[in-house]
């Protein structure tokens, strides 16, 4: 942090063995394959996209009653099968290094300096693949749906360090998914009941320090905003919102659009005569009771346009 602030002629680094080090060499464990994380200023949520079966991971917390803290945010998850060791002032006099079980930790609240390691073994964690399931976000149905999403995502191709902005964000799920993936979203929503749905969908999928929240409405919402990666509009694009963040993006910059309007599905047709990219109108019908059988019960035709500018 502070060779972040200085010139790097303003400062001189004495390099020593670091927690995470000493941690993996007292567990003999590989640092190259292990997460590390410094939980001491960050929620604990920031362990939801690393959790999986399998998973090493060591994180700093600020003490013994932290880390039994996490033992039950842990257990509480579905993660109480986990092997879980506290590492205590390592490499010092009174170093000390304790397995436990996760769902029966017993907290030493006079232990300073500690690590915690754990193997993760339980619930299933998050799936890596686009279209999460739609009943793990907050939302009042304004979301953009799991095969939708899916797609969207797909188009959009996001890579770690890339930006994007989520006009009409709604739940903000497409987001979280971005986000999931390494990058960081500006999630722009009118409404504020809505505002507050994202924000606990960020907070619970642990991304709080990806994904900003603005409410209000596009194209005012974007100024000031540094020219993202890409950007997707969920509906309600308008030839007005698309000349702002038309001139506003890079070359090389994609834009995904969705509309379930024949107004929208008019300009989207018009946009891929002028700009290329590519245009697809996709019905889906699930499966559903009627009467004493089954019958196909279709949603809206949702419209999507891709484009790279």
């Amino acid at each position: 942090m502070l060779a972040e602030r200085l010139a790097p002629g303003e400062w001189t680094a004495h390099s020593a063995p670091s927690v995470f080090s000493l941690a993996a060499a007292r567990l003999g464990w590989r640092l190259e394959n292990i997460i590390c994380l410094g939980l001491h200023v960050a929620p604990f949520e920031r362990l939801v996209p690393h959790l999986a079966r399998g998973a090493r991971i060591i994180c700093l917390v600020r003490g013994g009653k932290a880390a039994g803290d996490l033992a039950t945010w842990l257990t509480e998850r579905g993660w109480g099968a986990s092997s879980m060791w506290s590492l205590a002032a390592l490499g010092g006099p009174r170093e000390s290094v304790r397995q436990h079980p996760t769902e029966s930790y017993v907290a030493d609240p006079d232990d300073k300096l500690v690590a915690v390691a754990l193997e993760a073994r339980g619930a299933q964690g998050l799936s890596r693949s686009s279209g999460l399931a739609d009943d793990l976000f907050a939302h009042d149905g304004q979301i953009t749906k799991r095969p939708m999403r899916a797609l969207a995502l797909s188009a959009l191709s996001p890579h770690a360090g890339e930006s994007l902005w989520d006009i009409g964000a709604g739940s903000g799920s497409i987001s979280v998914e971005w986000s999931l993936c390494g990058g960081t979203a500006t999630a722009i929503e009118a409404r504020a009941d809505r505002t507050e749905n994202i924000r606990r969908n960020a907070e619970t999928f642990g991304l709080t320090h990806r994904i900003t929240v603005i409410e209000g409405t596009a194209p005012d919402a974007l100024a000031g905003l540094a020219a993202p990666d890409a950007v997707f509009v969920g509906g309600g694009l308008d030839v007005t919102l698309f000349d702002v963040v038309w001139s506003r993006i890079a070359s090389g910059a994609r834009l995904v659009a969705h509309s379930v309007t024949l107004e929208t599905e008019t300009l989207l047709a018009d946009l891929h005569r002028r700009h290329g990219g590519e245009l697809m109108r996709v019905d889906i019908a699930h499966a559903a009771p009627l009467g004493r059988y089954r019958s196909w019960e279709a949603v809206r035709p949702v419209v999507q346009w891709s484009a790279v500018k």
